[in-house]
Formats: structure tokens, sequence, C-alpha cells
């Protein structure tokens, strides 16, 4: 999976940060393509941290938005978001094709 991470405004996106985006995004990244993009975004409104993040899968982008107190948290957020949106895609598109097979093996039958 590739990950980018963007600063907007006075928001800074050092090595330190992007490493740590990686190793929380580490789960997500056994669970999808390599292909998979993944954006990050991060801003400061009023004084708190805004992340957002998309993830480009086949087909389909998931999308998280998050505030917090600091960078860390706010990115931790998204990539927590992001990790449930992707198991829920995976096991809805799971749960489609057991029942294609299943159709399929009654229909034969």
């Amino acid at each position: 999976m590739r990950i980018q991470l963007k600063g907007r405004g006075s928001a800074t996106t050092d090595e330190e940060l992007l490493s740590r985006i990686e190793k929380k995004l580490e789960k997500v990244a056994r669970q999808v393509s390599p292909l998979a993009e993944c954006t990050i975004e991060l801003r400061e409104v009023r004084g708190e941290q805004v992340a957002d993040g998309a993830l480009k899968l086949k087909g389909v982008t998931l999308r998280a938005h998050e505030t917090g107190s600091d960078a860390t948290h706010a990115l931790n957020l998204v990539a927590d978001d992001l990790a449930r949106q992707v198991k829920k895609h995976r096991d809805k598109r799971r749960g489609r094709r057991e029942a294609q097979r299943a159709a399929a093996q009654e229909h034969a039958v």
C-alpha cells in the first residue's frame, strides 16, 4: 500500500510522523492490495489538528475525517477509522461471494 502524507498551513509532515502513520496502517496494509493508495492530509483549524484520510481501493474509496488536540491523536483516529471501514468492506465482499457460490451450487443441483 502506498501512503502519501500532506500538510496544509502550519501542519508539519516530517519523517517521524510518516513512519508513525506507516506503523499504524500496517494492519490495513495487510488487508488490501499493494496497489491501494492512501492519502492522509493534516491541517490546523482553530487551534486543533484535523486529519483527513482517503484510501483508494479497486472500485471504492474509503474516507475518514477526525479532529484531535495534536497531530498524532488525529492521525491515530483516522487510522482506526480506516481499519474499521476496510474490515467492513472486506466482510461485505466475502459475504457476497459466498452467497453467489451457494446460489450457483444450488442451481447446479
